[in-house]
């Protein structure tokens, strides 16, 4: 049986002014974090925590994605998606409102091109990113054909 949960440990440091980084336990690599440079000393170039709850979502959709053309034997060429996450003042706060990707999948056949703009619907779908949050997720998708059968 799965174990019914699981952790990703986390740990944040300072480093100056409105920057830090965050490492992990379980990975090697560490992310430099800042206010991203729209706020009063926001720093440009690093990622911001906006930018990694978009990267959240949509690395959350490739993850769905892969798994479910794996399960569906779906064969594809390449996956590419762009995203852009919107934030807004609502009601006088900042949220991150909207979250919109644009997966464009290269497949091989023709007889391919319904079932794979299923399965992009369903990794959509079945994100536990997109489930947790309650920023509207739109996704916009493309699938493209490099041969026919």
């Amino acid at each position: 049986m799965e174990p019914q949960a699981h952790y990703y440990n986390l740990d944040l440091e300072w480093t100056e002014t409105r920057k830090g980084k965050i490492s992990s336990p379980q990975l090697n690599d560490e992310i430099e974090v800042a206010t991203p440079p729209e706020f009063p000393g926001g720093i440009e170039g690093i990622w911001s925590p906006e930018h990694l709850f978009t990267a959240s979502v949509v690395s959350c959709f490739m993850t769905s994605f892969t798994a479910v053309a794996e399960y569906s034997k779906l064969d594809f060429k390449s996956l590419k998606c762009p995203a852009v996450g919107k934030m807004e003042r609502i009601d006088k706060k900042f949220i991150m409102s909207e979250v919109v990707i644009k997966p464009e999948l290269v497949i091989k056949n023709t007889k391919d091109e319904e079932k794979a703009m299923k399965l992009l619907h369903k990794a959509e779908e079945i994100c536990l990113i997109t489930r947790s949050i309650k920023t509207e997720v739109k996704m916009e998708a493309i699938v493209k054909i490099t041969e026919t059968v």
